[in-house]
């Protein structure tokens, strides 16, 4: 059986530690073997555009453009499709790799044997 792991992360630089940790958390997971599927939404939406995961910064954890990069090499990155469009964020805006979606697609993803599903 496939391991899967879908993360959900709310916090952006309103919250760096718990946006940090959910970045790293499923970076290490695609590291590890693990198929990763990054939800990007609340304050975290602002990462889908191209130079704002440089903007971010947190002491003592790793960059997040760098985890953004891995994940979008060897996992999904999902932004919200509510959360983008309260931002004004449309498919042409967003990094290449990133799709947006929605609640359905998201419920879809969770209910798979064997998925867990983080939400930070």
């Amino acid at each position: 059986m496939t391991k899967e792991l879908v993360i959900k992360v709310t916090a952006g630089a309103d919250a760096p530690e718990r946006c940090s940790q959910a970045f790293t958390v499923a970076a290490i997971a695609v590291a590890s073997g693990v198929h990763v599927s990054l939800w990007l939404t609340g304050e975290s939406a602002w990462f889908a555009l191209p130079g704002r995961a440089a903007e971010f910064e947190l002491p003592h954890s790793a960059p997040l453009p760098d985890l953004l990069s891995s994940l979008l090499a060897g996992g999904r990155v999902t932004l919200c499709t509510q959360c983008a469009a309260r931002r004004d964020i449309t498919e042409a805006d967003v990094i290449d790799g990133v799709r947006i979606a929605g609640a359905q697609v998201f419920v879809s993803e969770i209910m798979g044997d064997g998925v867990q599903a983080l939400v930070y």
